[in-house]
């Protein structure tokens, strides 16, 4: 028989979100996506990687679910997401849970969808990050504007809750790892063409046109291992064959929370801001973290003496991501120009010497391991994107600029802090003088005066 749950006596909890105990109470008082609710809800996802989350909602549409990115916030009105989110939590709760439950109200005072026929994925790490727990006072938000009714659908791979309405069977989570890795490639791709594009939108445009391809290919059955190699082959050589001038720019890495680096709204457009100012933004795949994540489930073995059998089933997944992840990475070394997709393995060995494996809260050691990455391959100017409320990640940011520069003493680590009060102007301003004296460094190795 299993662990009964009970409801502890003497309950005085003013909200299961207050509490961490897993109860009958707290197990029932959550409203639940029912299968029923497959059918009549939209379903709105946090939108963190524009491209990857496109393609993993029209990956739940084929399979159907009516899955929406919410775009609210990122057309000039983020101080209204920014305002619904810290008026109805804890203003010392993080940023991005700050803009994800912010984003939810907005879309529920919105008047775009009905409230009773809506719901919410919200990602759960299932580690030590309150990410993890944040889900709990995103309900208890939606509880005092009145919307209790509406489920919080938790995405995770940690058993921490499950609902009946929202399943992913085998073949639905292997189409969402292929997009996953499709999304990792026209990202690294997009980046290296837009700011050096001829005609001004071209490269989305590209983007946009493959996202159809890759879907149509999805709902059509069209996934052997051999198509998706030639998908992937086209894809570069379309890229590669997009007419982009010869400049010279800088080139700029961005690292941090992961929320806060890829979201454009979490980050106030912050590639768009570079490629505006003549630069090359640079960043590490998505694939990277899940990565990060599996390796950590032998190190949690190996410092912990912990889930030996997770650190097993990590043994058997990882070679088989970095089998992926060197595939496209050779091909676009081979059909094309580009500047390849740095590997993992290589990622996770440069931080011996500098910091523990050990070091696992958060993005952890990865952070640490994205600048030296960024560092090896050349990009010596970094934006360590800081929100508020992120411990770990400040650690293991600004807390381990020192041993990166005594490692790399060309490289120029700026910081970047990511608030509800901080302002735009006062972020650019900070950028506009690291690409200044970027400019001076890249033509004084010019020879120009």
């Amino acid at each position: 028989m299993g662990k009964q749950k009970i409801i502890p006596k003497n309950c005085e909890a003013e909200s299961c979100a207050d509490c961490r105990l897993r109860c009958d109470k707290r197990e029932t008082t959550r409203a639940v996506f029912t299968k029923e609710m497959k059918a009549t809800h939209t379903i709105l996802m946090p939108n963190m990687l524009p491209i990857h989350l496109e393609l993993a909602c029209r990956v739940l549409r084929i399979y159907g679910y009516n899955a929406v990115l919410m775009e609210y916030g990122l057309h000039g009105d983020s101080r209204k997401v920014i305002d619904a989110g810290l008026l109805n939590v804890h203003n010392d709760i993080c940023y991005p849970a700050q803009l994800i439950i912010g984003q939810m109200l907005e879309a529920l005072q919105s008047g775009d969808y009905d409230p009773h026929k809506i719901a919410f994925l919200y990602p759960q790490t299932g580690g030590g990050c309150r990410a993890s727990n944040y889900i709990h006072l995103a309900r208890k938000a939606l509880k005092k504007a009145g919307y209790d009714y509406v489920p919080v659908i938790s995405v995770n791979f940690a058993g921490l809750e499950k609902n009946p309405g929202f399943t992913v069977s085998a073949r639905e989570l292997r189409d969402i790892m292929y997009v996953l890795y499709y999304g990792d490639l026209l990202m690294c791709l997009v980046n290296q063409s837009k700011p050096y594009e001829i005609e001004k939108g071209s490269a989305d445009a590209l983007a946009s046109r493959w996202v159809d391809t890759i879907i149509d290919d999805i709902s059509h059955l069209r996934m052997s291992k051999r198509h998706i190699r030639q998908n992937y082959i086209q894809i570069i050589k379309d890229f590669e064959a997009l007419p982009k001038t010869n400049e010279k720019k800088v080139r700029v890495g961005i690292v941090g929370e992961i929320f806060v680096k890829f979201s454009p709204l979490g980050n106030n457009e912050l590639e768009k801001y570079l490629i505006a100012e003549g630069a090359e933004p640079v960043l590490a795949g998505l694939m990277d973290f899940i990565m990060y994540c599996v390796a950590n489930m032998k190190y949690d073995y190996a410092y912990y003496g912990i889930k030996r059998g997770t650190a097993l089933i990590g043994s058997m997944i990882y070679p088989y991501l970095t089998k992926k992840q060197k595939e496209i990475s050779e091909l676009i070394t081979q059909y094309s120009s580009f500047r390849p997709m740095p590997l993992f393995p290589h990622t996770e060995q440069l931080v011996d010497g500098v910091i523990s494996h050990a070091v696992k809260m958060g993005e952890g050691w990865l952070l640490t391991a994205e600048m030296l990455e960024l560092a090896d391959m050349g990009i010596e100017n970094i934006v360590v994107t800081q929100p508020f409320g992120c411990l770990p990640n400040h650690i293991v940011g600004k807390g381990m600029m020192k041993p990166v520069k005594e490692r790399c003493p060309d490289v120029n680590l700026v910081a970047i802090d990511y608030d509800a009060g901080a302002t735009r102007i006062n972020q650019e301003n900070r950028l506009k003088l690291m690409l200044a004296n970027a400019r001076q460094l890249m033509a004084k190795h010019n020879g120009v005066e």
